[in-house]
């Protein structure tokens, strides 16, 4: 089924002013999935100030990433120090979350608040760091499996919404998440809206046709609070794609690494500390540095991009190696099995955001540190089974003939 565009009658205030009016009416409980970035606040601010003329309650749900600016850990308290009124509970989570680390092949994962560990900052005292608060909470668990619980565990198995401020144009991920025809959605009407397995929560997208330029026009003309940190970047000369505040040590997060350098010392001396590859990333990271395979990648003349797959392979400790090696058999067993032999080594578009296979297209996410192999379409890792799937696929590595282990 084709997705496209259906223009609406109205501006994009207007329609995610109806958007949020309209979960606040019909959906009991509401939470606020923020991050202190420029989206998610525009969406905090609607739906506070809505929810105030409504008189409605909101819930707020914060992932505390540990490695974060100060001024948005500042931010954050503005926010909620502004609408407390209608803000029923803040869920400041500062519990041990896995994601990736982008700028390591010898520790590829890395876990904010880990026990143990000289951790970069403190979590505030109203912070959730009790492993056993949530019982749906697995140690180590990532981002998505924790979000996933919580909006099972906070719908209570009653109708429920949690608001999420992504952005269609953001990136081809983003745009899927939203516009895939095999989603289910509230009604037909609604396109803005996707149900969670459970079936009890809905995700809510009130801002998801919304460009860049209408979030800093919406700031421009309302005067309404964001993110200092952004002025800094732009003073810094990031161009405002890539302005980005979130953890930082994913493929695309690692190109902001140097900010933290600049703006905190004391912060970034603390982060290399804690974690693996931090300060070469800041050397290297930076939107104009190739290192990473970031926009451009490059080979030896002499070899092939199936032939360069496999050097960078060799290259890498012997567990990183495994890891890929299990992804990318499975990436191609499954063009296998549909007819092709094998995957070209290169084809126009393949290392764009649309996931088009090719031998140059693995070299990439070999170079991008790309641990969970997004870009070949994977979801990240589930740690309780991560051992017994990575010896299952050497065997059946073997029995597809594929990257076996003398290959």
């Amino acid at each position: 089924m084709s997705v496209y565009k259906i223009p609406l009658n109205k501006n994009v205030i207007e329609a995610a002013t109806e958007r949020i009016s309209w979960t606040l009416e019909y959906l009991p409980r509401v939470c606020v999935s923020f991050s202190g970035g420029k989206d998610s606040t525009v969406m905090l601010h609607l739906t506070a100030q809505i929810a105030r003329k409504m008189n409605k309650k909101i819930h707020l749900l914060f992932i505390d990433w540990e490695a974060q600016f100060t001024y948005t850990i500042q931010h954050i308290n503005n926010m909620i120090a502004q609408y407390g009124d209608v803000i029923e509970k803040c869920w400041w989570i500062a519990l041990p979350l896995t994601t990736q680390n982008s700028l390591s092949q010898f520790h590829p994962e890395w876990q904010c608040w880990e026990p143990g560990k000289q951790w970069v900052r403190q979590p505030p005292a109203e912070a959730i760091t009790d492993p056993d608060y949530f019982g749906f909470y697995q140690p180590g668990m990532t981002f998505e499996a924790f979000v996933r619980a919580f909006s099972d565990w906070f719908a209570e198995s009653r109708p429920a919404a949690m608001m999420v401020g992504i952005r269609a144009d953001e990136s081809y991920n983003r745009f899927l998440t939203i516009a895939n025809a095999r989603k289910q959605r509230f009604a037909d009407d609604k396109p803005w809206t996707t149900t969670a397995p459970g079936g009890h929560t809905w995700y809510i997208y009130p801002l998801y046709d919304w460009k860049t330029a209408d979030i800093w026009t919406w700031f421009a003309k309302t005067g309404r609070s964001y993110n200092p940190l952004y002025n800094l970047m732009f003073q810094a000369g990031v161009p405002l794609r890539y302005m980005r505040i979130c953890e930082p040590f994913g493929p695309e997060q690692r190109q902001g690494l140097w900010l933290y350098h600049v703006v905190e010392p004391e912060r970034w001396a603390a982060m290399c500390e804690r974690v693996s590859g931090v300060s070469s990333g800041g050397i290297y990271a930076g939107k104009d540095n190739h290192f990473y395979g970031h926009r451009k990648i490059l080979k030896p003349d002499h070899l092939s991009w199936r032939e360069y797959a496999m050097l960078l392979l060799d290259s890498m400790p012997q567990n990183t190696a495994e890891h890929y090696r299990n992804k990318i058999a499975i990436y191609l067993h499954w063009y296998q099995k549909r007819g092709m032999a094998d995957i070209p080594d290169t084809q126009e578009g393949d290392i764009g955001t649309k996931d088009i296979p090719s031998w140059r297209r693995v070299c990439k996410v070999l170079l991008n540190n790309d641990y969970w192999c997004r870009a070949l379409s994977f979801s990240p890792n589930k740690p309780k089974y991560y051992q017994r799937y990575s010896e299952r696929m050497k065997s059946k590595r073997q029995e597809w003939g594929i990257l076996c282990n003398n290959d």
